[in-house]
């Protein structure tokens, strides 16, 4: 199936591991020019280089803190810059910490927000009227299942990144006639250093080994596995495209069947 993505100019946040990396890699599959950032120059610039030589696309990358205005706005400029364009956006970054909410504080409400709802608002602000110029855009933000089923520890995520949801679905209404496509895709439990991360945490709260708690997750999971970053990356491709053009507002859960919900 052609995606229609040759020659298409994406950015992709938080980029250098995990599902950000799988997405770049996934889109310079299909013939895009990527732009990738995140915190970390060594790491940003070893992924750039790998990205490059094993899909032999073109990578621009620079190192962004997603929860800065002026560096999210002077990096999507430096994308047009060298692209001409910019035509899909994927929106990433860490998560925050798990936590319950009698251990939650005040600056670490703020910081969630700074980090999942504000680096969103920052990506549409510059990238939205650049696509609206063009008459054609895709931007996608990477969630995940809590906005369709809270996980328990995972107070700040359920919380903040419903939030986001709400935000993408006012803005796939407001940008359609203009061409441009707002959706959200959401992980469920995927292999990822994030997910190692919040499995040793969980660990830690509950005395229980890190293997117990991946144990309890799988067999939630109707898939009876993790997922992997390139299975989650093939989705967020194929909303990214052409093909894609009349998927608009969705919350769409890349999980093996682990939201029971109807929506």
């Amino acid at each position: 199936m052609d995606l229609g993505l040759k020659g298409r100019a994406a950015i992709v946040a938080a980029a250098s591991t995990g599902l950000g990396r799988a997405v770049a890699a996934e889109l310079l599959k299909e013939g895009a020019k990527v732009a990738i950032c995140a915190r970390t120059e060594s790491t940003l610039e070893k992924t750039a280089r790998e990205l490059q030589q094993q899909t032999g696309g073109e990578v621009l990358y620079q190192t962004v803190d997603v929860r800065n205005e002026t560096e999210v706005a002077n990096f999507v400029a430096a994308v047009e810059a060298r692209f001409g364009r910019v035509d899909v956006c994927v929106t990433n970054s860490g998560g925050p910490p798990s936590k319950l909410f009698a251990d939650t504080r005040t600056e670490d409400w703020r910081s969630a927000i700074d980090l999942l709802l504000l680096s969103t608002v920052h990506f549409a602000r510059e990238t939205l009227p650049r696509m609206q110029k063009n008459g054609w855009g895709r931007f996608l933000t990477i969630t995940s299942t809590t906005v369709k089923q809270p996980v328990d520890g995972l107070l700040l995520s359920n919380s903040i990144r419903s939030a986001v949801t709400g935000l993408a679905k006012t803005l796939a209404s407001e940008y359609a006639k203009h061409g441009i496509t707002v959706n959200n895709v959401c992980p469920g439990y995927t292999a990822t250093d994030r997910l190692s991360e919040l499995s040793e945490a969980i660990a830690a709260r509950n005395k229980v080994s890190k293997e117990e708690v991946v144990a309890g997750w799988k067999k939630q999971i109707p898939a009876g596995r993790l997922g992997t970053p390139e299975e989650f990356a093939a989705v967020v491709a194929f909303l990214a495209s052409e093909r894609a053009s009349y998927v608009n507002g969705t919350s769409i859960a890349i999980d093996g069947g682990i939201v029971r919900g109807l929506l």
